[in-house]
């Protein structure tokens, strides 16, 4: 007999070379957030041509929702897929690479879906396809999400997860419980990885004006040195996480990514700026994080005779993956990843100190997110290049395994709300 999972696989299969020639397409035409308008258009005029029973565009400015409906009473599942490229200049030999350039913050910069969300926009789209075919066995409402700017904004903007469900993303009919999906280098092709409870970090920027007194390099005593002092607090502030958080609980990083200060070697400036960012896998160490950064810099400037800003700007929360809602799913979770054409087996995977605004939407309703590897089997994945890397590559045979999880996940969590 043949039940609804083979169904799932055998649709899968078949759709498979009509995903991956979206992905291409989608490669070649990146985007970059709030600027997803050909990827919002193919979207939804996708979900239409299925007969969707809504299909809602201009969310978050570009976002697309649609609703199927099935056939049956039951509950309401979301899935999401993300949509935009990164200010990245491909560096693959590949027949379908972007050569896409935009302006970002003002610059004129490469496109680039170097983090795979093509990747994402193809399974998602495909999904649909596949749960539009079955909708008359569906009990219940499958809410499709495809947001821009996970990747963050154009700075003075709003947008991505946040900005979707201000914009009721996640109303009328609102979902008892969503997934979502990354593609990762990190893993082999087809390997399907989880993690219940927090799983990637939240992301915070960090920004630190030092202020000192302007002199002549050579007579450092008549002022106040900004660049010495910003050493003395870089160096500093690698103490908050080996000295002060307890790394037995969760792991934590403070990174200082860019400083500027000065314009020639004889000058001691005013002034010295630093850039960086926050990870945290609990919400309670990060605002401890955030408050000892802050006393640290203030403290080693005083001292210094200097002084200083600190700013922190809470970007994403910490992604957590509903321990029950997981444990729910493993089942569904583990027959894909031993199914298929390619089975490659399901993967408890370390915690990851990237950051997803997927989180914003398990902040409302409980959620998994999950991830689906894409490294070519002869390459080990700790020497593949990282998702943001110009050279990032996906192994297409990846996405197939994508659409069978996302639509597996949908009907399953669906059909145990309806017994």
């Amino acid at each position: 007999m043949t039940t609804l999972a083979d169904r799932i696989d055998a649709a899968a299969a078949s759709l498979e070379a009509q995903v991956i020639a979206w992905r291409r397409d989608l490669h070649q035409h990146p985007e970059l957030g709030n600027r997803e308008f050909r990827t919002a258009g193919l979207v939804a005029e996708h979900l239409r041509s299925l007969g969707f029973d809504e299909v809602r565009t201009g969310v978050a400015h570009t976002g697309v929702v649609g609703v199927l409906r099935g056939g049956k009473p039951g509950g309401v599942v979301a899935l999401r897929a993300d949509m935009d490229g990164l200010p990245v200049t491909e560096q693959v030999e590949l027949p379908f690479a972007s050569r896409a350039r935009a302006l970002w913050n003002g610059e004129e910069v490469g496109v680039m879906h170097a983090c795979g969300h093509d990747c994402h926009v193809a399974i998602l789209m495909g999904v649909a396809s596949l749960l539009a075919g079955l909708r008359d066995e569906i009990p219940g409402t499958v809410k499709f999400i495809f947001q821009p700017a996970e990747e963050m904004p154009p700075e003075g903007e709003e947008g991505g997860a946040a900005l979707m469900i201000k914009e009721g993303a996640l109303e009328a009919p609102t979902p008892q419980a969503i997934f979502g999906l990354h593609v990762t280098s990190r893993l082999p092709v087809g390997v399907v990885g989880y993690r219940p409870g927090p799983t990637m970090a939240s992301s915070d920027k960090l920004h630190i004006t030092v202020l000192g007194k302007q002199t002549h390099g050579a007579a450092p005593w008549l002022g106040v040195d900004p660049i010495v002092t910003s050493a003395q607090l870089i160096l500093g502030l690698q103490t908050i996480v080996s000295r002060s958080v307890d790394l037995n609980r969760e792991p934590a990083v403070v990174t200082i990514g860019a400083i500027k200060g000065g314009v020639r070697e004889n000058i001691i400036p005013d002034s010295v700026e630093m850039r960086g960012t926050i990870r945290s896998f609990d919400e309670g160490m990060r605002d401890d994080i955030h408050a000892r950064v802050t006393e640290l810099a203030e403290g080693i400037s005083t001292a210094a005779r200097a002084s200083c800003r600190v700013c922190i700007t809470k970007n994403y929360p910490v992604t957590v993956n509903d321990p029950a809602l997981t444990a729910q799913m493993l089942p569904t979770l583990t027959r894909v990843a031993n199914s298929g054409p390619r089975p490659m087996g399901l993967e408890l995977v370390p915690k990851v100190t990237g950051a997803e605004d997927f989180s914003f939407f398990q902040r409302l309703i409980p959620g998994l997110f999950f991830f689906v590897g894409v490294t070519p089997p002869e390459i080990d994945p700790s020497q593949a290049y990282a998702n943001h890397s110009p050279r990032f590559f996906a192994d297409e045979r990846g996405l197939e395994v994508g659409v069978r999880a996302l639509a597996s996940l949908a009907v399953d969590y669906l059909l145990s709300k309806a017994s």
